[in-house]
């Protein structure tokens, strides 16, 4: 059986759907494949699927409703766009829905959220509910409150780390392409297409930088195959797939071969590292020396003070930083015992004598293994 015929079995689903899709590219929401996705996702349930939705479309619907012609740069607009927009998108899916009798309930995260790791499980446990309860969640970025320029920076991101939450099977992002292919085929129209490939290859990357994006949106190929990327760490498989074409989703699950498969290549992580990887903000970063760094990379060894070299960022204790070598290259991410303060104070000190330097020992390490992540 090939991966695509697994994708029968599969059991819970993350389904983005894009901006220009959803709001027929800016000019108004488009009801008829909002009602298509709807009955599909209905049939999916009936199958034994799980589906999380994860849509794009708040803005752009929210600067149709207020007469916005183009999509504006200020902060504060963004989020008024946001909001207005938000009602609309989710009384869509709402009226949608309810013609099959199924439930649907609106989750909006943040970076927090995903962050912060009691907030994290919090979020975790809420999503498992809805869906034990039978309700399709309709995620969305929580435009109004975000600060951090306003967001994640794209749903692709914000699917794959729903799919890292709630450990899915599948990730599928509904774009207004057929998929992907080895370069622009806008400017090189014999251009290869890619019906499979491994999540995380680097060659990827390179083929998906030329893609470029719409008015809209903010994503374009390259967030898909990072999307993609950040998925594969928890054992999920993401396919990039056409969200005008008919039956789309009901074709992936008979497992005919449309869009582009990106297959994870490796094993699902333990939970808690699954939630370190897939982190998008560390508070700070430590520079360790070539013992420590040899140590952490071939061993899997947890991170002492001792091979510590230089402390960056402000941070508590408990947030999550990066460790980088001595040329730059992010090894790990853990949560770290001791403060930025506290941790200068002890860099390049073995660990017996941080009580002496501290007044105080709270953990023997800087990083715990079992609170580390290789990257």
């Amino acid at each position: 059986m090939n991966y695509r015929q697994q994708l029968g079995q599969s059991q819970r689903w993350v389904v983005k759907v894009g901006s220009s899709l959803v709001t027929n590219d800016g000019r108004g929401l488009n009801y008829e494949l909002i009602a298509a996705w709807s009955a599909q996702i209905a049939q999916l349930r009936q199958q034994g699927v799980e589906v999380v939705l994860v849509s794009s479309g708040a803005v752009a619907e929210g600067m149709k409703r207020l007469g916005w012609s183009s999509r504006p740069h200020a902060l504060y607009q963004l989020q008024a766009a946001a909001a207005v927009g938000q009602m609309g998108l989710v009384q869509a899916y709402e009226t949608n829905f309810r013609n099959y009798d199924i439930r649907t309930a609106q989750v909006l995260l943040t970076h927090d959220d995903l962050s912060d790791r009691q907030r994290y499980l919090n979020a975790r446990s809420t999503l498992r509910t809805l869906l034990e309860l039978g309700a399709v969640p309709v995620v969305n970025e929580n435009d109004t409150v975000a600060f951090d320029e306003i967001r994640f920076g794209d749903n692709d991101t914000l699917a794959a780390l729903v799919a890292n939450l709630l450990e899915a099977d599948l990730v599928v992002l509904l774009t207004d392409q057929e998929g992907m292919y080895e370069a622009d085929p806008r400017s090189n129209p014999g251009a290869p297409f890619i019906f499979e490939h491994q999540a995380g290859d680097k060659a990827l990357e390179a083929m998906a930088a030329g893609g470029g994006v719409g008015a809209l949106g903010r994503g374009g190929m390259l967030t898909k195959v990072r999307a993609a990327e950040r998925a594969a760490r928890s054992g999920t498989a993401t396919l990039i797939a056409p969200g005008r074409a008919a039956d789309i989703l009901l074709r992936i699950r008979a497992g005919e071969r449309v869009g582009t498969l990106l297959t994870p290549g490796r094993e699902p992580q333990a939970a808690r590292k699954r939630w370190l990887s897939g982190q998008m903000q560390v508070r700070g970063r430590l520079v360790v020396d070539t013992g420590a760094a040899k140590a952490l990379r071939e061993s899997g060894r947890s991170l002492l003070a001792v091979g510590v070299k230089s402390v960056v960022g402000d941070f508590g204790r408990g947030e999550i930083v990066a460790c980088f070598d001595e040329n730059g290259r992010e090894l790990a991410r853990g949560l770290v015992n001791y403060s930025a303060a506290e941790s200068r104070r002890i860099q390049g000190v073995p660990s017996e004598k941080i009580e002496s330097v501290l007044g105080y020992v709270d953990e023997a390490e800087l990083i715990h293994r079992d609170n580390l992540v290789l990257m």
